[in-house]
């Protein structure tokens, strides 16, 4: 796949359909991959990488890309798709700046995985059928690719490009069996002394890098709320168990209706807090209470919170799912 994405890049470039391309550099390790322009087919060559560690969400980096001048190509994964189409729903994408090619996707993957199947000291990782071949000091190791899944991945909403101008591979289809709320449903199983205890030992662990607020395609306020330099919590550590909720919870609720559960959150966060089930208890209260949604998936469909009508559920008298009394 990372030789054909590579060719469709230098392509758009040297017919001047596009004047950059959004893709993927490593980092300081080979699954350390990270969003990055490129301008010339020099560029890709020495530069452009796609992997099994491709899971960064392009989707929100076109925010800034479209300001600029000329065209900008992206490599856009079926997760991403449905975050584009929703920035492009609230104007903060302009869509006739981009050039976007979808790409199908069978998985991206956990480094963190790999190493607690036993696997150390990985130079190199390529696909073999379902397999991860990885080249390691020592040795050549395998392990199954299903083994080594991003969360988002083992329970993938849908392999559909929502929106492309050409596409890469064939495109998928929705997913809705995919048990993506069966964890929400555990929590939602406990006490709410044991639910609370949950998140306190989860956000506990917060240091306050604003990792997932800046990775996410719904945080895409120029000035965030929680950069106020009079709120008192701006750019600092929580000084205290609320503030460590506060942050969490409100970022939750502003992006309620609009985050297409990319899971990006969860991805980057260095404390490995499930920040991604804050967001799915959202989606699966509006999705009972008021129909099902998905953000994202076309340009028409309002989210509930922005879609009045006279039939919609109270959620303070609802007392069980699907009635109210």
């Amino acid at each position: 796949m990372q030789a054909v994405i590579k060719k469709k890049a230098k392509e758009l470039l040297e017919c001047g359909t596009v004047d950059r391309v959004l893709g993927w550099k490593a980092g300081e390790f080979f699954y350390d991959l990270t969003p990055a322009v490129f301008t010339t087919p020099e560029e890709i060559d020495k530069d452009f990488v796609f992997s099994v560690f491709s899971g960064a969400n392009m989707s929100k980096y076109l925010i800034e890309e479209t300001k600029k001048e000329g065209k900008v190509a992206a490599f856009i994964k079926p997760c991403d798709s449905y975050s584009l189409v929703q920035l492009q729903k609230e104007h903060r994408i302009k869509r006739e700046n981009c050039y976007i090619v979808g790409i199908a996707c069978d998985g991206m993957c956990d480094m963190g995985l790999v190493r607690e199947a036993g696997i150390k000291g990985a130079t190199a990782v390529s696909e073999k059928d379902d397999k991860l071949v990885l080249e390691t000091i020592y040795g050549e190791k395998e392990m199954p690719k299903e083994k080594a899944l991003l969360e988002r991945c083992v329970h993938c909403k849908s392999k559909k490009v929502v929106d492309f101008d050409e596409m890469i591979g064939e495109n998928g289809e929705e997913n809705p069996d995919c048990g993506r709320f069966d964890e929400v449903e555990r929590l939602e199983a406990m006490t709410p002394d044991e639910r609370f205890a949950f998140w306190r030992s989860q956000l506990s662990r917060c240091i306050r890098c604003n990792a997932c607020r800046n990775v996410c395609p719904a945080c895409s306020c120029e000035k965030c709320v929680f950069d106020n330099p009079d709120s008192g919590i701006a750019q600092k550590a929580a000084a205290s168990d609320f503030e460590e909720n506060n942050f969490h919870i409100i970022r939750a609720y502003h992006v309620a209706g609009r985050c297409t559960d990319c899971g990006e959150c969860s991805r980057v966060c260095p404390q490995n807090i499930p920040l991604h089930l804050l967001n799915r208890k959202f989606i699966k209260d509006m999705n009972e209470l008021y129909g099902f949604y998905q953000a994202g998936a076309d340009f028409e469909t309002k989210p509930p919170i922005m879609n009045y009508t006279t039939n919609d559920a109270e959620p303070s008298v609802v007392y069980q799912r699907g009635g109210s009394k």
